[in-house]
C-alpha cells in the first residue's frame, strides 16, 4: 500500500503545474553557481596575464625602468627611485567595441608612445589602429594635438577606419587630461 502511495505522490507532483518552474529554477541556480565558480577560479589568472601584459609594454615604452608603483590607475615608472615617466589605460567605444590603450607619457606630458591592449574592431580595416604606422603619430604629442587632423590635430586617420581612429585619439587624449590632472595635485 505505501508503494501506490509513493507512486502516486509522485505522479501528483509530476503534473502539478509549478513543477516545471521549481525544476527550471534549480537547473538555473546550479547553473549560475558553476558559472560563478569557474568565474572565480579564472579571474585570478586572466589578472596575472593582463598585468603580464602591461609590465611588459611598460618595460618596451620606458626600457629603463627598475620599477613602477601604481597609483590613482597611473603606473608611475620609476629609475633609481625617481619618476622618469607615466603611463595609464585609455578605454574608448570604437566601430566594433572598446578600445583599451596603454599611454606612456614623458615628464613633460608628451606622448611617449601608445600600445593598443585590446579591440574588437573589423579585421584588416578598424584593427590597423594596433600598426605602428598609426600608432607611431602619437609620439611626443602634447594633449592638445592629440586629434585627428581632420579636425585639426596631429594624427592622420587610418582610411575607411574614422570612428576607430576617432576612437583611440579621443580616449587618448581625454584620459591624458585627467591623468596629468591628477598627476600634477599628487606631485607624483
Amino acid at each position: 500500500m505505501a508503494k501506490g502511495k509513493n507512486k502516486n505522490s509522485s505522479i501528483k507532483i509530476m503534473q502539478n503545474k509549478f513543477y516545471p518552474v521549481i525544476f527550471l529554477a534549480i537547473i538555473v541556480l546550479v547553473a549560475v553557481v558553476l558559472l560563478m565558480y569557474v568565474n572565480n577560479i579564472t579571474r585570478a589568472k586572466i589578472l596575472e596575464q593582463r598585468e603580464a601584459k602591461i609590465v611588459n609594454q611598460l618595460k618596451n615604452i620606458f626600457p629603463d625602468v627598475d620599477k613602477y608603483e601604481f597609483k590613482d590607475d597611473i603606473y608611475i615608472i620609476l629609475k633609481d627611485n625617481k619618476s622618469i615617466g607615466y603611463a595609464f589605460i585609455a578605454k574608448g567605444k570604437g566601430y566594433g567595441g572598446e578600445i583599451q590603450t596603454l599611454v606612456g607619457i614623458d615628464k613633460d606630458f608628451a606622448v611617449k608612445e601608445i600600445t593598443v591592449m585590446s579591440n574588437s574592431e573589423t579585421p584588416g580595416l578598424g584593427s590597423k589602429i594596433t600598426l605602428s604606422s598609426f600608432t607611431g603619430q602619437f609620439k611626443g604629442l602634447k594633449s592638445s594635438e592629440v586629434v585627428l587632423s581632420k579636425d585639426g590635430g596631429q594624427v592622420d586617420a587610418i582610411t575607411g577606419a574614422t570612428i576607430s581612429s576617432r576612437a583611440v585619439t579621443d580616449s587618448v587624449r581625454k584620459e591624458l587630461d585627467k591623468k596629468i590632472e591628477i598627476i600634477k595635485k599628487n606631485n607624483y
